[in-house]
């Protein structure tokens, strides 16, 4: 069968390719990519090329398919796993392998299966590792959000605190304490405001900072105060961007206390500062953004970290179990990542997309990967709207759902955007 893909043949060297793939072995599955959404990791992929860590085999050679948060639907399944999987059932896959202690990924590592390809092949590892997961949700997009979900849910699980006189680590934020995220309405940052919200570990408060008043207002718009309450957690929004004191002021937030748990969602060094001002005793601040510079650095107080027990954790994606808890929470309608997508593209647009990813505002890049698509934010679909029938359908169809991607829109799209 042949499929369309696009995969990286080095540095910042992304092509639409079309070739054959072979027949598939009986440990391994066909599968049919519906969507795919667009992440920063595939940016710096583009950008390191053959240095990144999970490329194995020089590219040139051996170029791979791009892409790792991926959903859609089986087509034809070996022998070796008929008893566990079967054609038409939709799928989700957890990228991060740790097959043999390797670094291998989808979207990485592997000429026949990655995000950004029309169909593709499920090696045997995959299903091995318990990374095939069943999908049973209504719609794709939803499945290609559960893996950027799940580095949320990771993140919060990485966090950990203890009591005085001992080592046992208590996994997980502080359940009805502080809760700090920085630099907290981009796309991350607004799964974990929701993830927070509607968790089985909450926050008693949980207050969110940035720097940009309308994503502010539009991450206030979507994860309300009203909502935050009803569920337990007394939400604040903080615009720091003329605040003379931050510190002061986020603390008189909290009754005067410093906060129990901090999150830092932009590779900043002034932010990092921030969040380590933040930390009361036996404190938690989570790097959560991952930097591109190997570089990087910030300073951290190690008078605190000795006599006040703050702890530095760091995560890098979620694992298998974060992902289920995802898929689960979403099936249970607990979580509603789709404010996360700020933009529709189709496979054609996936390479300039993601060499440019850094320099695109907004959120998530959500490409659907069988259609021919320009890349265009939903703000815009009004004015393509304009002279494109499609677009304004499309415009019409997310004004009644808070100009928020959603099902209905998926399928119109689905049934009426021109194939790749």
């Amino acid at each position: 069968m042949k499929t369309k893909a696009v995969r990286i043949h080095g540095v910042n060297d992304l092509r639409l390719d079309e070739f054959q793939l072979p027949a598939i072995k009986d440990d391994e599955i066909l599968a049919r990519i519906v969507s795919d959404s667009i992440c920063m990791s595939s940016h710096k992929l583009a950008m390191q090329g053959d240095s990144h860590k999970r490329v194995r085999a020089p590219l040139k050679e051996t170029p791979v398919i791009i892409g790792h948060e991926f959903c859609g639907e089986l087509v034809e399944v070996g022998s070796k796993w008929q008893h566990k999987f079967k054609a038409g059932e939709k799928f989700a896959i957890q990228p991060a392998l740790n097959y043999q202690g390797t670094l291998w990924a989808p979207g990485y590592s592997y000429q026949h299966i990655g995000g950004d390809a029309t169909y593709i092949i499920i090696p045997n590892e995959v299903m091995e590792m318990d990374c095939l997961l069943e999908y049973k949700a209504d719609n794709f997009f939803m499945g290609s959000l559960a893996e950027p979900i799940s580095c949320v849910v990771g993140a919060f699980h990485a966090q950990y605190h203890t009591k005085n006189g001992s080592y046992v680590h208590e996994m997980g934020i502080v359940e009805g304490g502080s809760l700090a995220l920085l630099a907290g309405v981009g796309p991350m940052g607004l799964g974990a405001i929701d993830y927070a919200i509607h968790c089985n570990r909450k926050p008693g408060l949980m207050v969110v900072t940035d720097i940009d008043e309308g994503r502010l207002q539009r991450a206030a718009s979507i994860f309300t105060v009203a909502e935050a309450a009803k569920n337990g957690v007394k939400l604040v929004y903080v615009n720091t961007k003329d605040i003379a004191d931050p510190v002061a002021h986020l603390q008189e937030l909290n009754e005067g206390k410093l906060f129990d748990d901090v999150f830092v969602f932009a590779p900043v060094a002034p932010v990092i500062e921030l969040a380590d001002k933040l930390l009361g005793n036996d404190g938690c601040l989570n790097f959560f953004a991952g930097p591109t510079n190997t570089e990087f650095s910030a300073s951290l107080n190690f008078y605190n970290v000795h006599y006040e027990s703050h702890h530095l954790v760091g995560t890098s994606g979620g694992n298998t179990d974060d992902l289920k808890e995802s898929l689960k929470m979403m099936a249970d309608n607990k979580l509603n990542p789709v404010a996360l997508v700020t933009h529709i593209g189709g496979l054609n647009s996936v390479a300039e997309t993601t060499i440019n990813l850094d320099k695109i505002p907004g959120g998530k890049k959500l490409i659907y990967t069988n259609k021919s698509l320009e890349l265009v934010a939903l703000n815009d679909f009004h004015e393509k709207g304009k002279t494109d029938p499609f677009y304004a359908k499309l415009h019409e169809i997310i004004s009644r759902n808070n100009m928020l991607w959603c099902k209905e829109a998926e399928d119109y799209l689905l049934a009426n955007a021109p194939e790749i």
